[in-house]
């Protein structure tokens, strides 16, 4: 028995429209499909492919410490200058909140930063030559 590599993966949000503009109109990414009746998007870069669910109003923030649950999503970039354009972008889209800027993973030479996305799931960008 093998298994291969994730083929999607699935957040449950509680701001549809803010995370799929932040996937599409921030980071480029491109909308695959829709299920409205959900509601749901699907988004993907040619390479990752995400699902958005739309959680119920009552919902409330993911604590990493307390809660079992997803910790963080972590996006590869090509290069350290992709890393600082991509924070650039990221950093100045409605509705992030910077958790920290681009600095050395450990002793390096690998960088990354974190962010939360409109709908607060917590999300780092990384860059290793």
């Amino acid at each position: 028995m093998a298994t291969l590599g994730i083929h999607h993966l699935g957040l449950a949000v509680s701001d549809l429209e803010a995370t799929t503009d932040f996937f599409v109109d921030c980071l480029g990414w491109s909308l695959v499909r829709e299920v409205p009746e959900y509601p749901a998007k699907f988004v993907s870069n040619g390479e990752a492919f995400f699902t958005l669910w739309q959680t119920m109003s009552d919902n409330s923030p993911f604590d990493r410490k307390h809660q079992v649950g997803l910790h963080h999503v972590a996006i590869k970039v090509e290069s350290e200058q992709d890393l600082e354009n991509v924070f650039k972008n990221v950093s100045n889209h409605p509705g992030v909140t910077v958790e920290f800027v681009p600095e050395q993973l450990r002793q390096g030479p690998a960088k990354h930063f974190m962010v939360y996305e409109p709908s607060g799931i917590r999300m780092e960008f990384i860059w290793v030559p």
